[in-house]
C-alpha cells in the first residue's frame, strides 16, 4: 500500500482542486448546481482516485483508478474551456488551469506507463 501523500501527482492535483474550488466561489450563483458543481466535482475526482488507487493491492488495480482519474482530468479540461468561453473565467486562470490540468494528464499517463511496465 502508497502513501497518496508522497505523490507529487497527488500533491499537484490536490493543489489544482483547492485552487479550484477557491476560483468558482466566484462564478455566477445560477451556476452551483451547474457548471460549479461538474468543474468542482471532476476536480476533486483527480486526486480521489489517485488516493483511491494507492489503497489497492496490485499495480493493475492502482493503474485502473489512475485512469479514472486521467478521465477526470479531461473531463475537468473540457469543463474550464466551457467556463472560459462563457466568460466565467478570466484570461490568466483559463491558461493556468489549462496549463496545470496539461501537466497533471502527461503525470499520470507517465505514472500508468511506467506501472504497466512494471507488472
Amino acid at each position: 500500500m502508497r502513501n497518496f501523500k508522497d505523490l507529487k501527482v497527488w500533491k499537484k492535483s490536490h493543489q489544482l482542486a483547492v485552487h479550484v474550488y477557491k476560483m468558482t466561489q466566484n462564478f455566477p450563483r445560477e451556476e452551483l448546481f451547474g457548471l460549479t458543481s461538474q468543474i468542482r466535482r471532476a476536480c476533486a475526482s483527480i486526486p480521489a482516485n489517485i488516493a483511491e488507487g494507492c489503497g489497492r493491492s496490485s499495480s493493475n488495480d492502482f493503474a485502473r483508478f489512475l485512469h479514472i482519474a486521467l478521465g477526470s482530468a479531461s473531463e475537468l479540461e473540457y469543463h474550464v474551456l466551457l467556463a472560459n468561453d462563457l466568460n466565467m473565467l478570466s484570461k490568466v486562470d483559463h491558461e493556468r488551469l489549462t496549463s496545470d490540468v496539461t501537466q497533471i494528464k502527461r503525470m499520470l499517463a507517465s505514472f500508468i506507463k511506467k506501472l504497466k511496465a512494471d507488472s
